[in-house]
């Protein structure tokens, strides 16, 4: 009797402190979020002071329209069916479409080619090179469209004077029969090492057993390349494509740059982007130009949204 009192009496104190350090733990935990928060408040902050109030302040600009005989009144979605069926904006939407056709496929065979090449490099050549191949994604895309400019330049640029060597009249990069193909090759230089970058490190992540064993089996470098590293790499592959699309679709900086040099050639409708840009701090058409930019940004969901649904590996369980 004595010894189970005495049991009891031992146990009790353990039980009680055992259940210490769970209230200790839930308080360590409660802290440690009341920090997490902090550190989070200033990124929270500037998202809704320089995005979200933005957006929202842009978006009922783009239900309101303005008048000097009316003043600023609501018109609910009319502005949207304007944009919807304004040629300028359709015909904008249109040109970064096929632009996205022709651009997206070769960003995507310069980027891919690149990185398996410096793949299966292993000198010290291979760390020089990835840096080469990324740095004009490090150049500002302003200074990039600046140089590019005086690069296409048919007075001043280094095009026309090797032209003049041989006689020949200057190459007119700049005029609306060339800006097209211009612009895709500055855009392709801009982005095409950044893109590299995500398969190349998509590339190391894949056990080098593999290729040991297809080494094994026959298998030369280029059905390597074909049928073993490409396949494995496609979730980054289709990740590329995503922001490919998505960056093109918005595509604005490089034709705006290039405007003033390309006289003639880059419309003010050009770009939707531009367009938009266009009509609220040239004509102050501020409501009409928050509704083209509401309608473009639906474009690039519903069309983000569309190749995602038709390149998304399947599963056992069908949405």
């Amino acid at each position: 009797m004595l010894s189970s009192t005495i049991e009891r009496r031992s146990v009790t104190p353990d039980r009680a402190f055992l259940k210490k350090p769970g209230r200790l733990g839930s308080g360590v935990s409660a802290r440690r979020a009341r920090w997490g928060w902090l550190f989070v408040a200033p990124f929270a902050v500037f998202l809704v002071l320089f995005l979200l109030t933005p957006l929202v302040y842009a978006f009922i600009l783009s239900l309101q329209n303005k008048t000097v005989a009316t003043g600023t009144h609501w018109v609910g979605l009319d502005n949207y069916a304007k944009a919807f069926t304004d040629p300028l904006f359709l015909e904008g939407v249109w040109l970064v479409v096929r632009f996205s056709i022709i651009l997206i496929p070769i960003q995507m065979l310069v980027s891919l080619g690149a990185a398996l090449l410096l793949d299966s490099i292993t000198s010290r050549f291979s760390k020089f090179s990835r840096l080469m191949i990324f740095v004009p994604y490090a150049v500002p895309a302003v200074i990039g469209a600046l140089m590019w400019g005086f690069l296409y330049s048919p007075s001043f640029g280094p095009a026309a004077e090797v032209a003049g060597w041989f006689g020949l009249n200057a190459p007119q990069l700049l005029s609306p029969d060339n800006i097209f193909g211009s612009l895709v090759n500055v855009v392709t230089w801009q982005w095409a090492g950044y893109y590299m970058i995500i398969i190349y490190a998509a590339l190391q992540g894949i056990d080098t057993s593999i290729y040991e064993a297809a080494k094994i089996d026959g298998a030369n470098a280029w059905q390597t390349a074909l049928r073993i590293k490409i396949p494995m790499i496609s979730s980054s592959l289709v990740l590329i494509l995503v922001f490919a699309l998505i960056g093109t679709l918005q595509f604005f900086t490089e034709p705006q740059i290039l405007r003033s040099m390309a006289s003639g050639s880059i419309t003010a409708s050009y770009t939707p982007n531009i367009y938009a840009y266009t009509l609220a701090f040239s004509y102050s058409q501020f409501n009409y130009a928050s509704a083209i930019s509401f309608a473009l940004g639906l474009v690039v969901f519903v069309g983000s949204y569309i190749f995602l649904h038709f390149t998304r590996k399947k599963s056992g369980l069908n949405s």
